[in-house]
């Protein structure tokens, strides 16, 4: 094969329609050899070369002969000096950090370690096998597409609504899905899909990680694997796992092609992409972890690496090693990814998991660090939806509310609050207060909107909504780890009963409380989550930690009964109500005045006698319920076309009362008229007649409910 210099950038490798540019860094190598395999046996290598070329520490070589399907991997050679963070070893094959697709998985043997598993001195031993037969291998493509018209959504953050789901286990039982197609990136476009998206009012779906990930060596072991996806080794590849394509036997570039297939479709329909990325760590994990990619090319460059001692990583994420955000080229890496998802992938935006691990230069959190500086001056990143997972193991970590203009965050404080007030605990309505009109004790004082603020009541990490009501301890034996593993403060209430049920009265408060819980998220200022399957009821059985659980336990059950079809149609509601009304999604927060000659304040707090709140009601500790009246003729703000926006003015009512409650509905006027739109008793969340009641006229509400009412407009 003919060997020209090549160039430096782009890193990776490049097809440019006649050859391939490779190109790879690393600051401390002594030499690097790019090495290529057959397309029809991965295992076989075909051909050797050493890169000769080096600018600014990038080794480079073109091969005007390459063509797209050429598999290939890298050996780097340098020192072996574990003292100074050194762990080059040539016997490794490595993966190109900036691979745009890997053919496989880790076939895991002893030989991708660097070390002699079993030596008394462990990683300060230096392995010889070669390791090449067992690692996947990454393939040149050819990145063109036909895209058509598709261009970004760039859906309002105040009209959004996010769906959290995990591209397998969200079509892995859906019987409309073919059965080949089912838990991929195609089955995820499929029409039937689609449209229980777009019934559901969702603007935008949150993948869990499809970067190309490892399933780590103790987890294969215990015949377990890693679901969730968080210990990404490809930061460019989306994960052929989840590809119908590769399945059927197509060439390695058919999963990006349908990746890209698939956010076309999406996209048709309205609905953006984001991503739930990994940058915070790799999967080669802590010092006894393998070397597979970034530890061979250049271990002291790529990891943040303990001061005196660097033998063992810095670790802030829990998973072993954190990539360290000092280093420019690493910086560099994450930023090409992130370019690369928006620009060839057309994704929309990003959450960023355990993201003050990003936000470390030293040790402390610094959220005015480098990555922030660069991704707030990027024309491209910039512009794409950013979304924070503000917290991280290390001392300091947990960060929400303390991210910068640009940012929004999962908003933990949110989630706690309230599940706290539904489960009934004492002294939260004033927290309460604060989550439901957007935390402006959070993000107002640095200049965020209220969306700064993604409000969720569950995720991926912790109990389902199910199983939120269901469960007073988590029951993770499944997992292999006697029950240890998971959170232990979930803040939920099984009411009554640990578990499933036939008792008719339990089974009865369990929905009403899953409605509370979907009917206050929707109502609440900023921009909703909704964890996929939380809809129809889905239950992990009490598992708060399915990580490992590729199976039934996680993969959302489409045949749903009476009760949990009635909670799909509740959530439809209630998704309706917040894509109809502004009032609900307002881009600033309120200020508790009259606005513009409205006749109320914009925002007004009610005792369940009608009466408006007092400092000594705030500060009660037993109360446990609260109205809140929102002003439509008082939103101050304009549309796209500097029209003011006006709505219905809604009153919303919450009990976490024990026992049935009346409330007086406020009159400001004497001709008031209020109008029943939601009333979580109610499995559809409405009664059979309409309800219209007076002004300082009492309502009765159930135990543990809540109510919503508009205001009747004059003829």
């Amino acid at each position: 094969m003919r060997i020209w210099p090549g160039h430096p950038y782009p890193l990776g490798a490049t097809w440019d329609g006649k050859g391939a540019n490779f190109a790879l860094f690393s600051e401390n190598a002594t030499a690097v050899e790019l090495c290529l395999f057959s397309e029809d046996d991965a295992k076989r290598q075909t051909d050797r070369i050493r890169m000769t070329e080096r600018t600014n520490y990038v080794w480079h070589v073109y091969l005007p002969d390459a063509r797209p399907g050429l598999l290939y991997a890298y050996r780097v050679y340098g020192p072996f000096e574990i003292s100074n963070g050194h762990r080059f070893n040539s016997s490794k094959l490595l993966l190109d950090p900036y691979a745009k697709a890997i053919n496989g998985d880790i076939d895991w043997n002893d030989s991708l370690f660097g070390y002699i598993m079993g030596d008394p001195d462990e990683d300060l031993s230096f392995d010889e096998r070669d390791s090449s037969e067992y690692l996947p291998k990454c393939a040149l493509i050819d990145t063109r597409f036909n895209w058509e018209e598709d261009a970004p959504l760039r859906t309002p953050w105040g009209k959004t609504l996010i769906y959290e789901l995990h591209v397998r286990g969200f079509t892995a039982r859906h019987p409309a899905v073919p059965e080949k197609m089912r838990g991929t990136y195609a089955g995820l476009a499929h029409p039937a899909v689609i449209e229980h998206l777009k019934a559901l009012g969702v603007t935008a779906v949150e993948l869990m990680p499809i970067h190309h990930f490892v399933v780590e060596k103790h987890l294969f072991d215990k015949g377990l694997t890693n679901y969730w996806g968080y210990n990404s080794i490809g930061y460019f590849a989306p994960d052929p796992r989840y590809s119908h394509s590769r399945r059927e036997g197509a060439p390695v570039d058919a999963q990006v092609v349908e990746f890209k297939t698939m956010v076309k479709h999406l996209h048709r329909a309205g609905i953006e992409v984001i991503l739930d990325v990994v940058y915070n760590h790799t999967a080669e994990g802590n010092h006894l972890g393998p070397t597979v990619c970034f530890r061979g090319i250049d271990n002291a460059s790529y990891y943040r690496l303990v001061e005196g001692d660097r033998r063992y990583y810095m670790d802030y994420t829990g998973c072993g090693n954190t990539l360290n955000m000092v280093h420019p080229r690493t910086l560099q890496l994450i930023m090409d990814s992130l370019r690369y998802w928006i620009q060839e992938m057309h994704v929309d935006g990003f959450r960023f998991d355990l993201a003050a691990a990003l936000a470390r230069e030293l040790h402390e959190v610094d959220r005015l660090g480098a990555f922030f500086d660069i991704i707030h001056q990027d024309p491209v990143i910039s512009r794409a939806k950013l979304i924070a997972e503000p917290w991280d193991l290390g001392e300091g970590g947990y960060q929400v509310g303390n991210f910068p203009a640009l940012w929004a965050e999962w908003n933990g404080i949110y989630r706690d609050t309230v599940r706290g007030f539904w489960r009934g605990d004492d002294g939260l309505v004033s927290d309460l207060a604060y989550r439901l009109t957007g935390s402006s004790d959070l993000y107002e004082g640095d200049g965020r909107k209220p969306y700064a603020s993604v409000n969720f009541v569950t995720a991926h990490d912790g109990f389902t909504l199910a199983d939120l009501v269901s469960y007073n301890e988590k029951h993770n034996e499944a997992n292999g780890e006697d029950n240890q593993d998971g959170h232990n403060h979930n803040l939920s209430w099984n009411c009554g009963v640990e578990g499933p049920t036939d008792d008719p009265g339990v089974n009865e408060l369990r929905a009403r409380q899953q409605r509370n819980f979907i009917a206050t998220l929707m109502l609440s200022q900023g921009v909703p989550m909704l964890q996929a399957g939380d809809e129809t009821g889905h239950t992990q059985h009490g598992n708060n930690n399915a990580y490992c659980q590729d199976n039934k336990t996680t993969w959302l059950n489409w045949n749903i009964g009476e009760s949990r079809e009635q909670l799909l149609e509740f959530t439809r509601l209630m998704t309706r109500l917040f894509h109809e009304h502004p009032v609900l999604r307002r881009r600033k927060f309120f200020q508790g005045r009259r606005i513009r000659g409205s006749e109320v304040r914009d925002l007004v707090w009610f005792r369940a006698d009608g009466e408006e709140m007092t400092e000594d009601d705030w500060n009660n500790p037993l109360a446990h319920s609260i109205a809140l009246r929102l002003a439509g003729d008082a939103i101050d703000e304009v549309d796209d076309h500097g029209a003011h926006i006006t709505d219905d003015t809604l009153l919303v009512m919450m009990s976490a009362e024990a026992g049935p409650i009346e409330f007086t509905l406020p009159a400001h006027r004497s001709d008031v008229e209020w109008e029943l739109i939601v009333d979580t008793r109610f499995p559809l969340g409405r009664p059979a007649n309409p309800v219209s009641l007076r002004g300082g006229v009492k309502y009765g509400m159930e135990a543990r409910s809540l109510a919503l009412f508009k205001l009747r407009r004059e003829e």
